[in-house]
C-alpha cells in the first residue's frame, strides 16, 4: 500500500530561496542575517536553515531559545541570534551553548553578565530608535556601554535596531537611519568583526546606512517583496496548492458553503480540499478572490470552510477531479491574497499549518 498523496500542499522552491539571498547580498552590499523565525515564514525551519548553512552567513535571526534549539539539534552550524528580548528561564542555555542574543534592558544585561562569568557571551546591544519593542533608547546608550565595559561575562560584538515603518513612512525612516548612524559614531572604539545592522527587507530595498555592515532580511528572502516596486526583483517561493476533490452541477438558486450563499446562475462547482484548517483565511470569503485553476483565475465561491472551499468553475472548459490549483505562488502573490484577507503576506505565509506537506523542489 502506498501513502495517498496530500489534499494541500506548498511548494518550496528551493533555488529561488537561494536567488533571493544572492540579491539581498547585491543590494545591501553587506552580510547578511538570513531572519528564520516562525518556521522560515511557513517555509520550514530546518530545510531552510540547511540551506543558508551551505551559504557561510554570519547569523540566522530566530526569535527564542526554542528555535535556535531546533538548529542545533538539526546540526545546523551557523550561529543562532536571538531577535528581541530574552526571558530569564532561556539565558542559561543561551550562554552554555554560545548562542547570541540581544540585550535589550539592563536587567538582561546584569543577568547575562553573572552566567558569563567563567565563559563569556557573546552579545549584542540592541537600541530603541522607534520601534517600541525593547532595546536601550538613545539616552540610555552610554550607561549601557559603561556597564558592558564593567561586564567581564559579555563581550560585546555587535549593536543594532529595528525599522517600523520603512514599508510605511519614509520621512520617519530616513530620521531612524540619522539617529541610530550617529548613535553609532559616537561609540568610541569598536572591536574588529563588530557586527551593525538595522536594515530589514523594506530598509535593505529602500535605503542606506553609513555605518551599517549587516543587513537582516526576511519576507524578501521568501521573494515577496514589501515594497511594491521591488517584487520584479524577486522570485516566490512558496506556491500553496491544493486538488478538486469533486464537481458538482447546482442550479440557480442554490446555496454554497455555511451560510448558504444563493448562487445567481447555473455554476459548475469545484470542490478543493483545504481550508482554515490549514491556513488559507476564512476571511477571504465573499473579498472577490480568485484561485488560479488550469491557467485561469476562478473565483472562490461562498465561505471558506475548515477543510474545503468552492470554486466556481463554470467558464473553465476543462476541470475534472485531481486537478491542481493554486491558491498562491508565483503567478498569484501572496501579498494580493494578504490585501484582501485583510492583512499581511508575513501572517499568510507564517500562518500556514503542518497539516500542509512541504515539497521541496
Amino acid at each position: 500500500m502506498t501513502d495517498s498523496p496530500p489534499r494541500a500542499w506548498a511548494e518550496i522552491d528551493l533555488s529561488a530561496l537561494r536567488q533571493n539571498l544572492r540579491i539581498a547580498r547585491e543590494r545591501s552590499g553587506q552580510d547578511v542575517m538570513a531572519v528564520i523565525k516562525g518556521g522560515a515564514y511557513g517555509h520550514g525551519l530546518l530545510k531552510v536553515a540547511q540551506l543558508f548553512d551551505e551559504e557561510k552567513l554570519p547569523f540566522l535571526g530566530v526569535a527564542n531559545a526554542g528555535e535556535a534549539r531546533k538548529l542545533f539539534e538539526g546540526g545546523i552550524q551557523t550561529q543562532p541570534y536571538i531577535l528581541g528580548a530574552t526571558l530569564p528561564a532561556e539565558r542559561e542555555e543561551i550562554t552554555a551553548r554560545r548562542w547570541t542574543p540581544c540585550l535589550c534592558s539592563f536587567e538582561e544585561l546584569e543577568h547575562f553578565n553573572q552566567l558569563g562569568r567563567t565563559n563569556p557571551v557573546r552579545a549584542h546591544l540592541s537600541l530603541d530608535t522607534g520601534m517600541g519593542r525593547g532595546g536601550f533608547l538613545p539616552e540610555q546608550l552610554g550607561a549601557a556601554l559603561d556597564k558592558l565595559r564593567s561586564s567581564s561575562g559579555i563581550q560585546l560584538t555587535g549593536i543594532g535596531s529595528h525599522l517600523p515603518v520603512a514599508d510605511e513612512d519614509s520621512a520617519f525612516t530616513k530620521s531612524q537611519f540619522e539617529l541610530f548612524d550617529s548613535l553609532v559614531e559616537s561609540i568610541p572604539r569598536q572591536p574588529d568583526h563588530f557586527h551593525i545592522h538595522l536594515s530589514n527587507s523594506a530598509g535593505l530595498l529602500n535605503y542606506q546606512s553609513r555605518t551599517t555592515n549587516m543587513a537582516r532580511p526576511g519576507l524578501l528572502l521568501y521573494g515577496i517583496s514589501p515594497i511594491k516596486e521591488h517584487q520584479s526583483l524577486l522570485d516566490p517561493v512558496m506556491s500553496l496548492k491544493s486538488r478538486v476533490s469533486v464537481i458538482n452541477n447546482l442550479p440557480k438558486g442554490h446555496g454554497v458553503s455555511y451560510g448558504r450563499t444563493l448562487l445567481k446562475r447555473d455554476t459548475k462547482a469545484a470542490v478543493l480540499g483545504l481550508g482554515y484548517g490549514d491556513g488559507y483565511p476564512r476571511s477571504l470569503s465573499a473579498k472577490g478572490t480568485q484561485i488560479l485553476l488550469n491557467g485561469t483565475l476562478c473565483p472562490l465561491l461562498g465561505r471558506v470552510t475548515m477543510d474545503q472551499i468552492i470554486v466556481d468553475v463554470t467558464d473553465l472548459p476543462q476541470c475534472q477531479p485531481g486537478d491542481e490549483a493554486i491558491l498562491f505562488g508565483k503567478d498569484l502573490l501572496v501579498t494580493g491574497i494578504a490585501e484582501k484577507a485583510g492583512t499581511i503576506a508575513w501572517e499568510i505565509l507564517t500562518q500556514i499549518t503542518p497539516r500542509v506537506a512541504r515539497v521541496y523542489l
